[in-house]
């Protein structure tokens, strides 16, 4: 039996300052999972069992309930730095077709509201960059208007890591399987094809300089081409971490891994990695999928690591 999820409201705005850079989480929706089913070791954390989960006590009460029920969050990171304005994913979107996902089919929820009253404009974002290609990080590249997607953000140049961009074309060939909605013809016709018809899109590199302070960072594994953000202003350090760790969990069970894993063992290489070098170091972290507070350093605890 699959992990059921439940949609929640999305989180208030939160914003960090970086130096002389800014960044802010702006909430779509959030997600918890029922607590009267079993664990599948086939989907969404499968490892990740109840009573595992309340035995890591910082998880609460951010990344998980009172009762053990994984909290998952959906926001976009907005980055302002060097007189940019960089969106880092654009999570599901309002109006797509994802019935193998019905908390997000055909959703309606007040973002570009959210957005607005952040005080970012459509028009003033200059660049989109998504860390891979799946629908939760895909979505508000467009929008829908007269019928037709177009370009959320007019103005922005759209960066898509060409690893990742002509691995999803591969794998688009191919037909669809179980792939938990995942498969690019889910997503590919709305949020992506559009870009390219507007000239919008770049393919860059997996460690392409956005800005002196922004700069991708290759952490493959959760897909083929999969970037997360660094951001590095008056020697703070900031790290964005895409779906290279998609729950704080992790960081004590560095082994656990999701169904939507291209590469199992290269996402744990990764998140190793990752937690190796910036354990005990200066470098917030904050998570494209955590919830709550969604940010904090990592520390080595025994033979893993926590989250303070």
């Amino acid at each position: 039996m699959r992990r059921q999820w439940q949609a929640r409201p999305a989180e208030p705005t939160r914003q960090w300052q970086v130096g002389a850079a800014r960044i802010t989480k702006v909430g779509e929706s959030v997600l918890e999972s029922a607590l009267d089913l079993p664990s599948d070791e086939e989907g969404f954390l499968g490892q990740a069992s109840r009573s595992a989960l309340l035995g890591i006590d910082w998880l609460r009460p951010d990344f998980i309930t009172d009762e053990g029920a994984v909290r998952l969050a959906f926001h976009m990171l907005v980055v302002q730095a060097s007189g940019r304005t960089i969106v880092v994913d654009t999570c599901v979107g309002n109006g797509k077709d994802r019935p193998l996902h019905p908390f997000w089919d055909r959703q309606q929820l007040p973002f570009l509201e959210q957005l607005d009253a952040a005080g970012i404009g459509l028009q003033d974002v200059d660049t989109v960059v998504c860390t891979h290609l799946h629908v939760d990080h895909v979505g508000w590249n467009t929008m829908l208007r007269d019928g037709q997607w177009v370009p959320t953000f007019p103005n922005a140049r759209y960066l898509f890591g060409r690893l990742e961009y002509e691995a999803c074309m591969r794998e688009a060939a191919k037909a669809p399987g179980s792939t938990h909605g995942l498969h690019p013809s889910v997503f590919l016709a709305d949020s992506v094809r559009p870009v390219f018809e507007a000239g919008l899109a770049q393919l860059v590199e997996s460690d392409h300089r956005i800005c002196d302070e922004v700069r991708l960072v290759p952490t493959y594994g959760h897909t083929p081409g999969h970037v997360s953000v660094l951001v590095e202003s008056d020697d703070k350090k900031v790290f964005i971490t895409g779906d290279a760790i998609h729950h704080p969990c992790q960081l004590r069970h560095i082994g656990w891994t999701l169904a939507a894993d291209t590469d199992r063992d290269a996402a744990a290489a990764t998140r190793a990695a990752l937690l190796d070098t910036h354990a005990g170091t200066s470098t917030l972290f904050i998570g494209t999928h955590w919830a709550g507070r969604s940010c904090g350093y990592v520390e080595r605890e025994g033979g893993s690591y926590r989250l303070r």
